[in-house]
C-alpha cells in the first residue's frame, strides 16, 4: 500500500513547467429578477466579480495548491489583463520569470455571467492565431533557459488552441526535454492532436480521441480502449495514454500494462478545469513516484474533487490527501 501522506509530502520537492495558453478567467455573479425592456434577454445585477487564474495557468495553480512549485512559461499580450494576471499569479507563488508579453498579442479574458449558480452566458476577448516569428524565438530561448536553470522534473504542454503551442514550439520543447532528460506530459486540443511526438504522458479526453482518430463509438470497454491506445501509439510513440472517460472514470495503457479506473459518486457541479487537474495530479504523481496505476488512480479522484466546484477551481491538497486515505486504503 502507498503511503499517501508521504507522497504528498514529496511533492514538495518538485518541480513543474507549464507551458501554453494561460488566460484570465472572469467570473460575474448576480442575480436575474426581470427582463430587459431593450431586448428579450434578462438583466442581470452583478454583486460580485471575481478573476481566477485560467487556462495552462490552471494546471499550474494545481501544481502550486499541491505544494510542488510551478513556472509558468507562456507569452501575454502587453495589456491590463496581463499584468492582473501577472499578479495573480505571484499572488499564488507560481513563477513567471520565463513568460513574456507581447504587443502583437491580446491577454485571453473569458468573462462568464452566473446567476442561481447556472451560466448564462461568456464572453470571450481572445487572439488564436499563431505566435509571430519574434515571439516564437523568444518564448523558445525563454525555455531553454528555464531547462538549463530550473532543471524541472516535469513540464507539462498544455494546448488550448490559442496560438502558444505552434507545431515547431511542440516539436522544439520536447526536444529540450528530452536532451535534458526531463518529462513531459501533455493535454492535447484537436489542432496539433499528433504533433507530440514521444511524449510521456498522452492526456486526451475521448471526444478528443474520437475526434482525432476519426472513429464513431460508444463503448468504453477495455479492449476497444486498448486499440485506440495502440491506434495513438503508432503516430505519437508515446509512452503512457491517460485518457479521461467523463463519469466513467479514466482509463491508461503504458507497455502491456493498460486498465479502466472507474469514477467515484460525486455531486458534480461545473467539470470546467477538471482536465487541468487531472493533468497537473498525473504529471505531479508521475514525477514522484513512475507509478503508471497509482498516477491514474490519484488523477480521477482529483477529477471528480473539483468538479464539486463552480468555475475553475484548484484541487484541495488536504482534500485531496483525505480522499486517496478514503479511498486507497
Amino acid at each position: 500500500m502507498e503511503n499517501v501522506v508521504q507522497l504528498f509530502k514529496d511533492f514538495e520537492s518538485v518541480k513543474v513547467g507549464v507551458i501554453g495558453d494561460v488566460m484570465l478567467d472572469t467570473y460575474l455573479w448576480g442575480g436575474v429578477e426581470r427582463i430587459s425592456p431593450e431586448a428579450p434577454v434578462p438583466i442581470v445585477s452583478v454583486t460580485k466579480k471575481e478573476q481566477r487564474i485560467g487556462g495552462a495557468g490552471n494546471v499550474a495553480l494545481n501544481i502550486q495548491s499541491l505544494g510542488a512549485q510551478a513556472y509558468v512559461i507562456s507569452v501575454m499580450g502587453d495589456d491590463d489583463d496581463a499584468s492582473c494576471l501577472t499578479q495573480l499569479f505571484a499572488d499564488n507563488n507560481i513563477k513567471t520569470d520565463y513568460s513574456l508579453k507581447s504587443r502583437h498579442r491580446i491577454t485571453t479574458n473569458k468573462t462568464r455571467i452566473i446567476s442561481r449558480n447556472q451560466q448564462m452566458m461568456r464572453l470571450d476577448a481572445e487572439q488564436t492565431n499563431d505566435l509571430t516569428e519574434a515571439d516564437s524565438e523568444n518564448l523558445l530561448r525563454n525555455f531553454r533557459a528555464f531547462v538549463e536553470t530550473e532543471s524541472p522534473h516535469i513540464v507539462i504542454l498544455e494546448d488550448y488552441n490559442k496560438g502558444v503551442l505552434t507545431e515547431t514550439i511542440i516539436k522544439e520543447v520536447i526536444a529540450i526535454c528530452k536532451d535534458a532528460n526531463v518529462l513531459t506530459a501533455v493535454d492535447p486540443k484537436r489542432r496539433n492532436f499528433f504533433s507530440y511526438d514521444g511524449v510521456d504522458i498522452f492526456k486526451p479526453n475521448l471526444k478528443e480521441v474520437k475526434e482525432a482518430l476519426n472513429i464513431l463509438f460508444t463503448d468504453t470497454q477495455l479492449p476497444l480502449l486498448q486499440e485506440i491506445h495502440q491506434a495513438l501509439h503508432q503516430q505519437l510513440r508515446h509512452h503512457i495514454s491517460l485518457i479521461t472517460l467523463s463519469e466513467k472514470g479514466v482509463f491508461y495503457q503504458h507497455g502491456e500494462s493498460a486498465n479502466i479506473i472507474a469514477s467515484h459518486i460525486r455531486n458534480v457541479a461545473d467539470v470546467s478545469g477538471a482536465g487541468d487537474t487531472v493533468i497537473a495530479v498525473a504529471a505531479l504523481v508521475y514525477a514522484v513516484r513512475k507509478n503508471v496505476h497509482l498516477m491514474a488512480e490519484i488523477a480521477n479522484i482529483a477529477g471528480g474533487l473539483v468538479c464539486e466546484e463552480v468555475g475553475t477551481a484548484a484541487i484541495s491538497k488536504l482534500a485531496l490527501l483525505h480522499e486517496c486515505e478514503l479511498l486507497l486504503s
